[in-house]
């Protein structure tokens, strides 16, 4: 973990976020904490890092996300350096389905 992130007023942001439970309550936390533009570029992120992790091509994330190749290999190199963050989340998304 990034020591620089590790701050009281971080770890205050993400307990508000855990006492978060449903999608609606995410949209209007979300809504009130980023910019349109903001939300939309973490949300962008996002994909881009599915996408990734489905083997797609660069130019195939780029033309399905708008996302720009800097973005693309910023979250790529998320994906292969980073703290594994993007890989929990899709674990246990795939756990979920699989439990359905």
């Amino acid at each position: 973990m990034n020591r620089k992130l590790d701050t009281e007023e971080v770890r205050h942001l993400f307990e508000g976020m855990q006492q978060l439970e449903t999608t609606e309550e995410y949209f209007r936390f979300f809504e009130d904490l980023c910019t349109i533009n903001e939300l939309l570029a973490m949300a962008q992120r996002y994909e881009v890092a599915k996408l990734l992790q489905e083997g797609k091509t660069y130019i195939d994330i780029a033309k399905a996300t708008g996302a720009s190749t800097a973005t693309i290999s910023r979250v790529n190199r998320s994906l292969h350096y980073g703290e594994d963050g993007y890989a929990v989340a899709f674990e246990r998304i795939a756990k979920k389905e699989e439990e359905k």
